[in-house]
């Protein structure tokens, strides 16, 4: 009898701890609205889920990087678009200040104009974009300078500045400004000089119109760069938030707890341990009275 009696006891206890613990976990579980907060709760998922965060973290890590480069190119396709009004308006001067009906004071007048646009194009060509770097500087501190002589001269780096996007992938953010944009000056310039010496400018219009046409086309080309580099990292950033919801669907299913069937197992425990519980404490003094008999 009283090793029975034992049995019944531990086993009992037994039975008592696991339900109470299996109440404390859904508790836990209701209140957290998470299935796994340890890895002892499922060392598979748990594993999972780390794998699924570091995913997160890498992916947020890249949009910002994608934004910040969004903003740049945004940028970048702005400054271009001021330069490329500029150059069709030094286009349209060429040819006035090539027609036979302007004397020597109006042509005068036409290279104060370009002067002033040369002031304006400098400024430009050396904006900064929004981590304070030139975007025409080639990855350099500095794209355009005059020199003593006042010549504008391209003093920024060879090739552009790139951001990491992710997958060990960096997209060129900033463009080398000679080959962009270092003839439009010496053009304009050239320009500029034969304007301000008066006399026959003919041949000299007619080679600024040249270079000038030149310098447009050259804007137009790295500006369909530029909108090409920005189209791409709007699909990324698509492709990265697609990658996201799949990813979130995944640690959904790994982690997140039906609160409502939670609920239901956690009363139905609770019933089943008050009912153990009670059926202890009348067993117990039952066993208690016949020891006492």
């Amino acid at each position: 009898m009283r090793v029975s009696t034992n049995q019944f006891f531990a086993r009992s206890t037994l039975q008592m701890a696991q339900l109470s613990g299996s109440a404390d976990t859904l508790q836990t579980q209701i209140a957290t609205g998470k299935r796994i907060e340890r890895p002892s709760d499922d060392a598979g998922a748990h594993q999972r889920l780390a794998t699924l965060a570091r995913g997160t973290a890498d992916d947020a890590a890249a949009k910002t990087n994608i934004t910040l480069a969004q903003g740049i190119l945004g940028q970048t396709d702005t400054t271009l678009a001021a330069i490329e009004q500029h150059l069709q308006r030094a286009s349209e001067l060429a040819i006035q200040a090539g027609s036979d009906t302007l004397n020597d004071g109006d042509r005068a007048g036409i290279a104060g104009a370009i002067d002033g646009m040369l002031a304006d194009l400098m400024a430009l060509a050396n904006t900064r974009d929004l981590r304070g770097q030139p975007i025409f500087g080639g990855g350099a501190d500095a794209a355009f300078a005059r020199g003593a002589d006042g010549a504008i001269a391209y003093v920024g780096g060879a090739a552009g500045a790139t951001i990491p996007i992710g997958d060990g992938t960096a997209m060129q953010v900033s463009e080398a400004g000679d080959a962009t944009l270092g003839a439009m000056f010496s053009t304009l310039q050239a320009m500029a000089a034969a304007l301000h010496e008066g006399g026959n400018v003919k041949d000299a219009m007619a080679d600024a119109i040249g270079g000038i046409d030149a310098a447009l086309d050259q804007v137009s080309t790295t500006r369909s760069s530029v909108g090409a580099r920005a189209f791409r990292l709007d699909m990324e950033m698509e492709r990265l938030g697609d990658v996201g919801l799949a990813r979130e669907e995944a640690r959904s299913s790994l982690e997140d707890v039906d609160i409502s069937a939670a609920i239901t197992e956690l009363q139905k425990t609770l019933t089943i341990l008050q009912a153990t519980q009670s059926t202890f404490t009348r067993l117990s003094s039952l066993s208690l009275f016949d020891q006492l008999r």
